[in-house]
């Protein structure tokens, strides 16, 4: 198979940056229900990218847990890969790629840790194996193999028999304040629809067209 003959014509709607809700938050928010009415699967998932410091580039996909004008939250670990990552360098990129409606968002911005509040909030509202997986697993560590996991699990459950597991000190929420986003709808031959938002003075945002 060669695959450099795979390629599709996309068609199946148009982005115009003299129609597109004014407010990036607005947009993302409008494509993300339609995305959910559409059953994608996990209409949610995003990209995440970061770099260390040495700038050494990471990206794996999570899920966006909550979405208001001030950013993107989603949960993790902060001993993992992307929890050093963030410490050491708080900056981070997004990308929502939805194939089924020929669509992509990025993402950029400065990523903190949310208020131990929402953060005990969230963790409150997991399921009772999720909760337990949270002390049993130190994300992106080596194990000797899934027995260990499983063992660990199973250690935690008994240690929490009544299912009142408090949230790990380590676990916690990262919200993405944007500076920019990029809304892309695919298009024939193939010329593209891509319409960027970026933070301008006083709180506005500048939206302009960019050439595929």
């Amino acid at each position: 198979m060669n695959l450099g003959d795979l390629r599709r014509e996309y068609s199946r709607a148009e982005l115009d940056e003299r129609t597109v809700a004014r407010d990036p938050f607005r947009q993302l928010s409008r494509w993300l229900d339609e995305a959910t009415e559409a059953e994608l699967l996990e209409p949610t998932a995003m990209t995440l990218a970061t770099a260390g410091p040495g700038g050494r580039p990471s990206a794996r996909i999570v899920l966006l847990k909550a979405l208001a004008p001030d950013g993107l939250v989603f949960f993790t670990d902060t001993r993992s890969h992307k929890g050093r990552d963030l410490a050491g360098n708080p900056v981070a990129a997004l990308l929502f790629y939805w194939a089924e409606l020929e669509r992509q968002v990025r993402v950029t911005g400065t990523a903190a840790r949310i208020p131990d509040a929402d953060a005990e909030a969230y963790f409150r509202s997991r399921p009772l194996g999720s909760r337990l997986s949270a002390w049993a697993s130190e994300q992106s560590a080596v194990v000797a193999g899934r027995a260990e996991l499983e063992a660990r699990w199973d250690a935690e459950a008994r240690r929490h028999p009544h299912g009142e597991v408090p949230r790990p000190p380590y676990w916690t929420g990262f919200r993405v304040a944007p500076d920019e986003y990029e809304f892309w709808q695919g298009r024939p031959n193939p010329l593209h629809d891509r319409v960027r938002y970026r933070s301008a003075a006083g709180g506005d945002w500048l939206i302009e067209r960019l050439s595929p």
